[in-house]
């Protein structure tokens, strides 16, 4: 794929890249724009969805990944089997998504922290699992906007400037990802509602 990655994103493998399902996909740009519109898809799939998959739930999580990314990837809603720059080794990923989801759970029954801040740390913590191949920043965001919106809560508005491309909102939004993976979670919860 000819095209710099912006800062912070995550090199797909050749066995990965050689799984995109368009094929007159030529540069960084067009993908993104590819993903964008498959994305928009999945935005509305959630705004249609029954109810009766709890968005702390596996299943969710992966289809919510299928629904963004299946008319671009082939291992869309599929975990990763490679290692990558940032994440959790590869055959770690089941045992820490599952915890992390119990957790969540546990969060929000216990009231452990205010809605808005389980989303945060959900987010936080699927972006650092990186259970994915690709798109796992952009799945973390919308898992944890699906959380706010179940829990009757407004999304999040993320900065209110691209993260797809190396700019400031996107500099300030890996920075807080930073800050939280040394557990300060101000930085990102102020990021986040930006």
């Amino acid at each position: 794929m000819d095209g710099p990655l912006a800062d912070g994103a995550t090199p797909l493998d050749p066995e990965e890249e050689a799984e995109l399902i368009p094929r007159h996909i030529s540069t960084r740009a067009e993908l993104n724009a590819w993903e964008q519109a498959n994305i928009a898809m999945a935005v509305v799939w959630l705004g249609e969805r029954r109810r009766s998959v709890p968005v702390l739930s596996l299943p969710f999580l992966r289809e919510l990944h299928r629904r963004m990314f299946g008319e671009t990837w082939r291992w869309a809603g599929q975990f990763r089997r490679t290692g990558k720059n940032i994440g959790v080794p590869a055959p770690e990923v089941p045992e820490q998504v599952a915890s992390l989801l119990d957790g969540a759970k546990y969060w929000v029954d216990h009231a452990t922290y205010p809605v808005e801040e389980i989303a945060t740390r959900l987010h936080h913590r699927l972006a650092w699992i990186h259970p994915f191949a690709n798109g796992n920043g952009r799945h973390a965001r919308l898992m944890a906007d699906a959380f706010l919106e179940a829990n009757g809560r407004p999304p999040f508005t993320w900065g209110s400037g691209s993260l797809l491309a190396d700019g400031t909102t996107r500099t300030a939004y890996i920075e807080a990802l930073r800050q939280a993976d040394r557990g300060d979670y101000g930085p990102l919860m102020a990021f986040v509602g930006s």
